[in-house]
């Protein structure tokens, strides 16, 4: 029962997460550290650093 209890709580937890998603999101970005942090780390994916660089200066995405 106790597994069931933890089960349930931790969908209602994940689906209030996902669902309020973007507006968690844009509070955490509103802090200027975690938003250098965010930007750091995202600039040292180079995927994502790709993608970010040709949408700014709309130059075609290589694959790799």
């Amino acid at each position: 029962m106790r597994v069931l209890i933890m089960f349930a709580g931790l969908v209602t937890f994940i689906s209030v997460i996902y669902k309020w998603r973007y507006k968690i999101m844009s509070t955490l970005l509103a802090i200027r550290v975690l938003r250098k942090l965010a930007v750091s780390l995202s600039m040292h994916m180079p995927a994502m650093r790709n993608q970010i660089l040709s949408a700014m200066f709309n130059r075609p995405v290589h694959s790799s």
